[in-house]
């Protein structure tokens, strides 16, 4: 009995860094659980339908008015919800340079207005941080419209579009002039 008192211990622990072998408290003796290996995993962004993205600083929160940077014939676009962020209770969404939003077209084509769009932000004015450590800002906040898919309603993108855009949306980097 006293070698068992001497093995109970009230706090959950690693044995042993390099083994992984984790431990947990059940009823009086520590058993070891299962070889677990330890995995780094980066710090990224809201939901899975954005893709893998590291975090980036949100500066589009729902009910921004936002450029249009394609030939459609849009001029603004209202975002009225981003894809992919389940949320806390009255914190608005947000979304960065990557994001597929769902918006509105508020001046264009009479066409192409009173209709909700999938648009995703190629461009933000709110800077962020990149993974070497540049912090990274755009003159002004622009989407393209596209389909549900990620494919460009339009043929062109006027101005310079983010790297972390192009990463994520193909389409949208082979149309884009400049990627920065």
């Amino acid at each position: 009995m006293e070698k068992l008192q001497n093995s109970i211990n009230p706090s959950y622990k690693v044995q042993n860094p390099s083994s992984k072998m984790l431990s947990f408290r059940c009823g009086e003796l520590f058993r070891p659980l299962q070889n677990v290996e330890a995995r780094v995993v980066s710090v990224v962004g809201r939901g899975g339908s954005a893709g893998n993205k590291f975090r980036m600083s949100l500066g589009l929160p729902v009910a921004a008015t936002v450029n249009c940077a394609d030939n459609t014939g849009a001029k603004n676009l209202y975002i009225i919800s981003v894809k992919g962020i389940k949320g806390r209770l009255n914190r608005l969404p947000s979304a960065c340079v990557g994001d597929m939003v769902m918006a509105t077209v508020k001046k264009g084509k009479p066409d192409l207005r009173k209709k909700v769009m999938p648009a995703v932000i190629v461009r933000q004015r709110k800077p962020w941080r990149r993974k070497d450590g540049v912090f990274m800002y755009f003159e002004d906040n622009a989407g393209v419209i596209v389909n549900p898919k990620g494919e460009m309603k339009g043929s062109a993108i006027t101005g310079p579009i983010g790297k972390e855009c192009a990463d994520l949306w193909p389409r949208i980097a082979s149309a884009a002039n400049a990627i920065v």
